[in-house]
C-alpha cells in the first residue's frame, strides 16, 4: 500500500510527520491519519509530496518500483 511509501520517503529523507505537514499547510495529526490510512491524502498533496521527494506519484502509489522521477523524454 502506498502509505508504507510516504513513511519510508519521509524517514528516508529524516524528516518528521510536522515538518511535512508544515510542507503541506495543514496539522501533524493530518498528515499523521494520511500516513497511517485513517484518513485519504488529497490528489494535491499526493503531488506535492511526488515533487517535493522528486519521484513519482505512481512510486508513491505503489504502481512501480523505481523511485526516480520518469525521464523528461517519456512525455514527448
Amino acid at each position: 500500500m502506498y502509505l508504507k511509501r510516504l513513511k519510508f520517503l519521509r524517514m528516508n529523507a529524516g524528516l518528521k510527520q510536522t515538518e511535512i505537514a508544515d510542507l503541506l499547510g495543514i496539522q501533524q495529526t493530518v498528515y499523521s491519519r494520511c500516513e497511517r490510512g485513517f484518513q485519504t491524502i488529497p490528489l494535491h498533496f499526493l503531488i506535492k509530496l511526488a515533487d517535493f521527494y522528486n519521484t513519482s506519484t505512481d512510486y508513491i502509489l505503489n504502481r512501480t518500483n523505481e523511485i526516480k522521477m520518469y525521464p523528461e523524454s517519456i512525455f514527448e
